[in-house]
């Protein structure tokens, strides 16, 4: 039997080639070919059938081109998700106050992950690479989330839309809520509609995050 694998949400020790902003431009043409290639694979295959070798053929490059940039195929595949979840993360920057901004971008996220195919192929074929990233600890993919969630929140703090508290600690609860709220969806669908379940994801963070009335 084929082991899941557990490190495919890009654990800092796993993901050695991280993707973002500050990469080689010269570089980002065969990564992204690399990358758009996985994501192929994983659609076309799932998590436990992809190899690096499919996709150095997909991308048209030789597995020495893959192994110069990631060490192996989950290495791969966690840098193919952190660049998926970045790209469904809205601007949480706008004019007036940042909670409302901050609240729909959580619930726009919530629901561009929950329905992205990527996630939505992991979760019915290999629902078992969550369990770690539920219980056990935090990738990646997760500690970018938070680390806009803490900017965010300070933002909002700062113009007096949030109420007080430790960002970071509000930050967790919020990502707890919507990392439940996107993996339990299906499970639900049943009995309540997915819009809805995301209007009350939005009215819980926007009441959990407003200021305290005075009188």
């Amino acid at each position: 039997m084929t082991p899941v694998r557990n490190d495919i949400f890009g654990d800092e020790a796993s993901s050695q080639h991280p993707v973002g902003p500050d990469s080689e431009r010269a570089g980002d043409s065969i990564e992204d070919k690399i990358l758009d290639a996985a994501r192929s694979c994983l659609l076309d295959f799932g998590l436990r059938r992809t190899t690096l070798a499919e996709i150095a053929r997909r991308a048209g490059v030789s597995r020495p081109t893959v192994y110069r940039r990631w060490p192996d195929t989950d290495s791969v595949l966690a840098d193919l998700l952190t660049r998926e979840i970045r790209a469904a993360l809205p601007d949480t920057r706008g004019v007036g106050p940042t909670r409302p901004l901050l609240v729909s971008a959580v619930v726009a996220a919530a629901h561009d992950i929950g329905t992205h195919p990527i996630f939505e192929k992991v979760l019915r074929t290999d629902p078992e690479v969550f369990i770690t990233y539920i219980v056990d600890r935090l990738g990646t993919s997760q500690r970018v989330i938070l680390d806009i969630l803490v900017t965010a929140i300070e933002q909002g703090q700062n113009d007096g839309s949030i109420r007080a508290g430790n960002p970071q600690t509000l930050a967790a609860f919020i990502l707890l809520t919507a990392q439940s709220t996107v993996q339990s969806v299906r499970m639900i669908s049943e009995v309540v509609d997915h819009r809805a379940l995301l209007d009350e994801l939005g009215q819980a963070i926007d009441s959990y995050l407003a200021p305290t009335e005075r009188h």
